[in-house]
């Protein structure tokens, strides 16, 4: 939304206020608001209930529902070790994520009378896993398979990584001390009931946007605001910088641009976003902006394209991810190799004790940001101090 990588602003951490050190003059909303758009949004697009009017035209406000964090469960909380999972009584309806998701038809299918920006942001799958029961049903336990996994998958991780590891709740431990994998199944059925209910909500605007009066002169951005660990390197949530964590969804639809049931193999980070919307709709992109519009993969899912992916977590934690290779610099001077077409699990670690093809680390490297500004916002300890408690 900001345009700025983590190091450029910061802002490292879900606790970091990123409202002092982010005017809202340079978000992408509102650049789409100096261009004459009406813009309106829904849900999480800012990490909890951050709103700021000056971004907006329009905001729904206030859409409480069952499961949402902010009534909390309707009925006794079932956990999976620290996680909740519980399964609720309730219909679609009655979650806050479908009061967003009419929220959003209903703005498809109003006449407008200028061009207009929707966001939309889902708050599942983001604990508590708490849906409608019927989506649990839809996945008996007997069914779950256990993602693949390595016991001693830890044995070659540099100490800011094992950390990462263990995460702030220490999930792992809790969920196999709690019923081994039985319990361990139980967590991963949630997760995938809470998935299939977003699937739901995401088909309810498809079958909007394919029937809605501006279908062939809209543009869909949809992405997930991470990927998430449900046990591998004996890790769960996100707060990593493996590929589980750093891998989600990024598809794009632009009339006359991409084409259906193509795939671009290319690695691209978040950055893309904000200056191939700009690209996209004809609008110049703000000089702050440090990513890179991929409007030629859109038009050519095979073009070249020499930017790999960058993820920051906490400062001074980075990892590039090429299509073939992940290496990750930590803040104590640990280091992490991954060959992903031998090793797509990362069990490897060829950086172990300072090994690793040295060519291949100072290509990758090169790369790794440069600019970490210290963050305003309160040390580590507190961050995750907080952060137990928050999840």
């Amino acid at each position: 939304m900001s345009g700025l990588r983590p190091g450029a602003s910061g802002v490292y951490d879900n606790q970091d206020n990123f409202q002092p050190v982010i005017p809202a003059e340079i978000t992408l909303t509102t650049q789409f608001r100096k261009a004459g758009y009406f813009v309106c949004g829904a849900g999480k697009i800012y990490h909890g209930a951050v709103y700021r009017p000056a971004e907006w035209d329009d905001w729904l406000k206030n859409a409480k529902g069952a499961g949402g964090e902010e009534d909390g469960s309707p009925q006794e909380a079932v956990r999976a070790g620290k996680l909740p999972i519980t399964p609720l009584n309730c219909r679609d309806e009655d979650m806050a994520d479908s009061k967003y998701v009419d929220y959003a038809i209903s703005q498809m299918h109003r006449k407008h009378d200028k061009p207009f920006f929707i966001a939309c942001g889902l708050k599942k799958p983001h604990l508590p896993w708490s849906v409608p029961k019927k989506y649990y049903d839809k996945f008996p336990l007997e069914s779950i398979q256990l993602p693949p996994y390595a016991e001693d998958d830890l044995k070659d991780l540099p100490p800011v990584a094992l950390q990462m590891a263990k995460g702030p709740a220490n999930d792992h431990e809790a969920i196999m001390e709690a019923g081994g994998t039985n319990v361990w199944k139980q967590a991963i059925r949630a997760y995938l009931a809470t998935i299939n209910f977003c699937d739901t909500q995401i088909g309810r605007l498809l079958d909007a946007y394919e029937k809605s009066p501006e279908r062939d002169n809209t543009i869909i951005c949809f992405w997930g605001d991470h990927g998430w660990h449900l046990g591998e390197k004996h890790h769960w949530r996100k707060f990593a910088l493996w590929e589980e964590a750093t891998r989600a969804p990024l598809i794009w639809v632009v009339s006359g641009v991409t084409k259906p049931d193509s795939r671009c193999d290319r690695t691209v980070d978040y950055m893309t976003i904000y200056p191939t919307l700009m690209d996209l709709c004809g609008l110049p992109t703000p000089a702050h902006v440090q990513g890179k519009s991929l409007r030629n993969l859109l038009e050519n899912p095979q073009a070249s394209w020499d930017q790999p992916a960058i993820t920051t977590y906490l400062r001074n934690n980075h990892t590039v991810r090429t299509e073939a290779w992940r290496y990750t610099h930590y803040s104590d001077g640990g280091e992490e190799l991954y060959d992903e077409t031998k090793d797509p699990y990362e069990w490897t670690n060829l950086a172990w004790n300072g090994g690793g093809d040295p060519i291949v680390k100072e290509a990758m490297s090169r790369h790794l940001p440069r600019e970490n500004k210290p963050s305003p916002a309160p040390s580590h300890e507190e961050r995750k101090n907080r952060r137990v408690s928050e999840e």
